[in-house]
């Protein structure tokens, strides 16, 4: 929901009270069936909030619960194996392979992060031999790994149906028109172990705040641990993981594509229960490499520039990062206590309203 004046829910976190944001709720059946009232409320939260709950519990969205338990069992198995087997071909790109603990920048000052991530592009695991670590590449192993990747498409695909509909868009205007499954891009699934780490000793701890590079990303998490800055906000706080549902977050290249009108989650991970292994599992659904945006510097890209660019930022350390773009790891948001940056002009021409 978006900010109020009503008291919000806490939890204690690292001495204090944290708040727990309220999200809405979208049930998958009634995006499937384009209903009006439905459309209208899912692009109104993209474009105020852009963060919501995915009701997956009924009969059109239980396959997608199953391959995430069956995706978890995997998890398991891979992340439980030797360095040397999750790290047999290293990080072969941005959106493919495996990264250690310890690649990026931490979430809080002067640490690195605290988790280990093998990735797997949908374009990859299409391929005869795809770049994937032995110890996952077995027949019973890669079916759990198209089914995951084919429903978590099929999920963030009929939300962008949905939310097209829902601006009006018609013809090649349509969002899904620039996410085409045959042409290239770096959709990914990425499954991510957070070790359990202390904040108030330890070095390795959560990850970084940024928003997203896709256009729409679905997360399955059980743990505690994701925390979201929604807009207006003046502090971080926790999204409450529910049975049965993923998390949405709206992404960098949705709100380009939208002429800057949704809004990209600004969100961070840290240690909730400081013993705890924390299991994750995103799906990324990116626009195709040469579909061009304007960004918040008001530059001509593509998304797959966006992408390597990001990336090179996000992977940086602070002192790197800090010579990036502005608007470069929040995709352009604003955080409250930060002066406004004017909005590129395009972003005015390419608006679109709420059907």
């Amino acid at each position: 929901m978006a900010i109020t004046n009503e008291p919000l829910r806490t939890v204690e976190w690292n001495g204090k009270k944290v708040p727990v944001y309220p999200m809405q709720t979208f049930d998958f059946s009634k995006l499937l069936s384009h209903e009006p009232d439905e459309l209208e409320r899912l692009v109104r939260c993209c474009q105020d909030e852009g963060y919501f709950y995915i009701d997956l519990k009924g009969i059109d969205g239980r396959r997608f619960l199953d391959d995430q338990q069956e995706t978890l069992k995997l998890m398991h198995r891979f992340f439980e194996s030797p360095l040397e087997a999750k790290n047999q071909y290293g990080l072969v790109a941005p959106h493919l392979g495996y990264e250690p603990i310890g690649s990026r920048t931490g979430v809080l000052a002067n640490t690195k992060d605290g988790y280990e991530m093998i990735k797997v592009s949908r374009d990859e695991i299409q391929k005869d031999s795809p770049h994937i670590p032995d110890v996952i590449k077995n027949s019973p192993d890669m079916k759990v790994l198209e089914n995951a990747i084919a429903g978590s498409n099929i999920v963030t695909k009929a939300i962008l149906s949905a939310l097209s509909t829902g601006c009006g868009l018609t013809g090649a205007s349509r969002f899904e028109n620039t996410h085409r499954n045959e042409r290239p891009s770096t959709s990914t699934l990425a499954m991510m172990h957070y070790i359990p780490s202390d904040p108030r000793t330890d070095t390795n701890i959560g990850h970084q705040k940024h928003t997203d590079i896709s256009s729409l990303t679905l997360l399955f998490s059980e743990e505690w641990g994701m925390q979201i800055r929604p807009p207006g906000a003046r502090e971080f706080g926790f999204v409450e993981p529910r049975p049965g549902t993923a998390v949405v977050n709206v992404g960098d290249s949705l709100r380009f594509a939208s002429g800057h009108t949704m809004q990209s989650c600004i969100h961070r991970v840290v240690p909730y229960d400081y013993s705890q292994h924390r299991y994750s599992i995103a799906y990324f659904l990116r626009a195709e490499n040469d579909v061009m945006f304007t960004d918040s510097e008001g530059r001509n890209i593509t998304a797959g520039q966006w992408h390597d660019e990001k990336f090179f930022a996000f992977t940086s350390p602070p002192e790197l990062q800090a010579l990036a773009p502005p608007s470069m790891i929040l995709g352009g948001m604003v955080e409250e206590d930060e002066p406004a940056v004017p909005a590129p002009v395009a972003e005015k021409a390419a608006a679109v309203e709420a059907y």
